[in-house]
């Protein structure tokens, strides 16, 4: 059970009180009740220790405790039996100086259950176990990645809060080395039609050239990947022209032999080959320009190493790079969900469970081999599409996840915000921003949702719930942990959406 933001206030405020007390001597008293434990138990220990107060030299202490544990037992006989989650109670003389009497009491109901039975009589209230229970301890891990980057946080309440970033040795996309071509290269798909490099993808079917059978063959494209380069080469022969990166591999015929040759090593009247849809024809070199400037190119792997490209049989870029790439990645993979189990495992129960993000086909790859832990994939709510790593990934994460979240106080607050700004583009004279206006709308019962931002003063807040209570109107602390939240704040602090419309001034 969680603590809404409201009761969360409302015992920060007792906290703050009860320790601004101290008394002269150990007088006061302090008593915790576990949930479903006997009244009739508590009773009779604070029967005992009344008794045993009568030892205490020190008549005004002997006389304060003794009347405290009266106070405390008149209370508690208030009450058929322990409430649902306990109860915790608090006794004391308050007033300032010898012989003055101010006994007072406070009893509260926790608002999670208490398990811990606790009796004290000291100079201070003991307070440490309800300011533990202002905590929580509670998180969601968030995971968001791609074949890159990855960044592992938590989820308390509305705080991301960061806890590991890695980076991998994947090859890049954008790739300084590799054999390229320009995207508006033609690749011959089938004897009939090409496509444009750019428009190409992996998996997709296109032609080679098998050299040892003399005859074209079906292979499908293994990898692609964009690159930048500076220089451009560009090779014509009688009928065909291709441009190319200078580390392009070329077939050319020397000697008898066909040999592989970058493009910035090829020589007019070098033999290149190209292809009647049946078998490789020879063609000659008549002339090679090199051009300097910003190139954007394209770089692909094929099974046979090679493919058909404005007529001409090129080589493709080697598959050890798409090896390396895919070796790097598995390693990438397998260091994140190691981080996830450093991370998520020692939270135990306070682990809510585990929303993933990223692109979904990296996600899917990364979650459907066995890099992450059963007892890991067993807290695995969700997953969700990304664009974003790092820090904007984590927000964007959370921004797509409230289907998730939808019983999280952060979820509740990014609703009721976006329900606010909402009727503020639609119509502004439903709603008010501000103490002055919001405060005219309170005292003619025309609020139906106040919002309060936490950085207000707490007299304040506290003023404004009882208003919103007297008029039947809806509460809502909202904390600065999300954008919404901060707009709130630099609002005026307070906002309200209207049952009807009223003249704003």
């Amino acid at each position: 059970m969680k603590i809404s933001p409201q009761e969360r206030l409302r015992l920060k405020r007792l906290v703050k009180e009860l320790k601004t007390y101290r008394a002269p001597h150990t007088e006061f008293v302090s008593v915790y009740i576990p949930q479903g434990y006997e009244l009739s138990k508590i009773m009779q220990h604070l029967a005992q220790e009344q008794g045993t107060a009568t030892n205490i030299k020190s008549a005004g202490t002997r006389k304060n405790v003794q009347s405290a544990l009266e106070k405390m037992m008149q209370h508690l006989r208030n009450y058929k039996r322990t409430p649902k989650n306990g109860l915790m109670i608090f006794t004391g003389n308050i007033a300032a100086g010898e012989g003055k009497i101010d006994m007072k009491v406070w009893c509260i109901e926790p608002p999670v259950p208490l398990k811990t039975r606790i009796y004290r009589c000291d100079k201070i209230f003991m307070t440490e176990i309800l300011e533990d229970m202002l905590m929580d301890h509670s998180a969601y891990g968030l995971v968001v990645l791609d074949k890159r980057d990855a960044t592992i946080a938590l989820l308390k309440g509305k705080t991301i809060v960061p806890l590991q970033t890695t980076h991998s040795e994947v090859p890049g996309k954008f790739k300084a080395g590799g054999q390229c071509l320009l995207p508006n290269t033609l690749i011959t798909i089938n004897k009939e039609s090409k496509m444009k490099l750019s428009t190409l993808n992996i998996n997709d079917e296109i032609l080679s050239f098998d050299f040892n059978e003399n005859k074209l063959i079906k292979d499908i494209i293994l990898d692609k990947w964009k690159t930048t380069k500076n220089e451009l080469y560009t090779i014509k022969t009688n009928n065909l022209e291709i441009k190319s990166s200078k580390d392009h591999l070329f077939f050319v015929k020397k000697n008898e032999e066909i040999k592989e040759i970058p493009a910035q090593d090829l020589k007019i009247k070098d033999i290149l080959f190209t292809t009647n849809n049946k078998e490789k024809k020879e063609t000659p070199i008549i002339s090679i320009n090199k051009e300097k400037g910003k190139f954007d190119m394209i770089d692909i792997s094929v099974g046979n190493q090679n493919f058909i490209a404005n007529g001409l049989i090129v080589h493709n870029s080697a598959q050890r790079f798409a090896r390396q790439r895919e070796g790097a990645k598995k390693a990438h993979f397998k260091k994140i969900a190691d981080h996830m189990k450093e991370q998520f495992l020692s939270l135990g129960h306070n682990l809510k469970g585990i929303i993933i993000g990223g692109p979904g086909v990296t996600v899917g790859d990364f979650l459907n081999k066995d890099y992450v832990t059963g007892d890991l994939k067993r807290k695995i709510i969700g997953t969700k599409d990304l664009s974003y790593t790092g820090d904007f990934g984590l927000q964007e994460l959370l921004d797509k996840c409230q289907d998730l979240l939808s019983d999280e106080e952060v979820s509740q607050e990014k609703k009721i915000m976006t329900r606010f700004f909402k009727e503020f583009r639609d119509n502004a004279k439903k709603v008010t921003y501000g103490e002055k206006e919001t405060l005219k709308a309170l005292k003619m019962n025309a609020v139906d949702t106040l919002l309060i931002s936490e950085t207000m003063e707490e007299d304040k807040i506290f003023q404004y719930e009882e208003m919103a209570q007297e008029g039947g109107s809806t509460f809502k602390l909202i904390s600065v942990e999300t954008r919404e939240g901060v707009q709130l704040r630099d609002l005026g602090k307070i906002a309200a959406i209207l049952r009807f419309e009223i003249e704003q001034e």
